[in-house]
């Protein structure tokens, strides 16, 4: 099975990305943080939440409403 994973969504704070990819995963939207910060300080670098391709509408959407509350 091949997946064409692609970035929703970009933080430096790691804990709001995983709350993101928790809701994405209880609305049946399979998505994974990568975190790209460097390990030795935690300032450098970014997190990204990634989903299929075929989530990004959805994965979008959801990401905005929860945005805009």
């Amino acid at each position: 099975m091949e997946n064409n994973w692609v970035r929703v969504y970009t933080t430096q704070d790691a804990v709001t990305a995983e709350i993101i990819k928790q809701g994405l995963m209880e609305n049946d939207i399979a998505a994974v943080v990568m975190n790209k910060k460097d390990s030795s300080y935690q300032t450098f670098g970014t997190v990204d939440i990634m989903v299929s391709a075929a989530d990004l509408e959805a994965a979008d959407a959801y990401i905005k409403s929860i945005e805009s509350e």
